[in-house]
């Protein structure tokens, strides 16, 4: 019986990787526009798909992004300058792509673009906290993809949303998960809104993996800068040890399970750019596939129970 059951699950994904095998043609006439390539998955996307021969839109929020780039790719890269939090950017960058792909139409967007802090418990964080995050990591994905969205129809192409394991489960506080939730469900809306048109939407959930958002001095900056601004009775209810046990948290168990192989999660983005048959949902990570997905499946007790025990505790624990 049970050989028979390794027999079906290995003939699954025999048939599963023969039938992803197939790439689309003639890579050298598809543009494809990514967001955030100044550093992490973007950055490394760009390169990775100019290498393929795909025409790469790579938009960076910095000046050095924008020459590294040139400097390190083919002449066919175009680097441009874009803020996803800009309606003049987001329209500026999505008129000069509709001018360079003429009647072929846009092959691909992929909305990398994100942050990861402020990030903390909620009762430590304003609205203009929420809404600064909220502004690139979901509403960025938004403005990005409906500004090119007519140019995508036209090529019968390819939207590829980056979320995150945390837009599946919300382990944290602030408004990090929240975006991706909201990434999910925009993600998941457009791509019944498109099949009509034949247009892919596909989502990358990616674990923990050494980018910015993971970086241990941008996340600990960011929780010493927000716990200075708490008013004394806020910090009295999570007690004098809590920023420095956070700390700890950060640099050791944060900085152990992220994976610095960027090229896991690059790869299923280009999969899902350049596979005839792409999957709907890729997620990069054995945390993501063994730890994270597996919770956000289990009963809410049970998943409250073991994110709760794992959490740090607080000075004025209600018995």
């Amino acid at each position: 019986m049970y050989l028979y059951l390794l027999g079906l699950v290995v003939f699954y994904y025999l048939y599963r990787w023969i039938r992803e095998l197939p790439r689309v043609p003639d890579k050298g006439n598809k543009y494809v526009y990514i967001t955030g390539c100044d550093s992490g998955f973007g950055n490394l996307l760009a390169r990775h798909l100019d290498k393929k021969g795909f025409r790469v839109i790579a938009g960076c929020f910095t000046e050095k992004g924008e020459e590294d780039l040139k400097k390190s790719c083919s002449s066919n890269l175009i680097a441009t300058h874009l803020d996803v939090r800009s309606k003049d950017s987001v329209a500026k960058v999505a008129a000069m792509i509709k001018d360079k792909v003429g009647e072929r139409g846009l092959w691909a967007v992929v909305n990398n673009a994100g942050v990861s802090v402020p990030s903390a418990p909620n009762d430590w964080l304003t609205i203009d906290d929420f809404k600064y995050m909220l502004d690139i990591n979901l509403n960025g994905v938004i403005a990005v993809t409906i500004s090119v969205l007519p140019l995508i129809k036209k090529a019968r192409g390819r939207v590829v949303n980056v979320a995150s394991v945390f837009g599946r489960i919300s382990p944290t506080g602030g408004p990090y998960t929240i975006s991706k939730y909201g990434v999910e469900a925009f993600n998941d809306s457009l791509r019944l809104n498109m099949t009509p048109f034949g247009v892919k939407v596909l989502c990358i959930e990616p674990g923990f993996f050494k980018t910015n958002v993971t970086d241990t001095a941008i996340l600990s900056n960011n929780l010493k800068v927000l716990w200075d601004k708490l008013p004394q009775d806020v910090r009295d209810d999570y007690g004098p040890d809590y920023l420095q046990k956070g700390l700890a948290l950060v640099s050791d168990r944060v900085a152990k399970i992220s994976d610095g192989d960027l090229m896991k999660v690059v790869s299923c983005m280009e999969h899902a750019i350049s596979a005839v048959r792409p999957r709907t949902r890729y997620s990069p990570g054995w945390d993501a596939k063994f730890f994270w997905l597996p919770l956000s499946y289990m009963p809410t007790c049970v998943s409250d129970y073991i994110l709760n025990k794992e959490a740090i505790p607080i000075a004025k624990q209600v018995q």
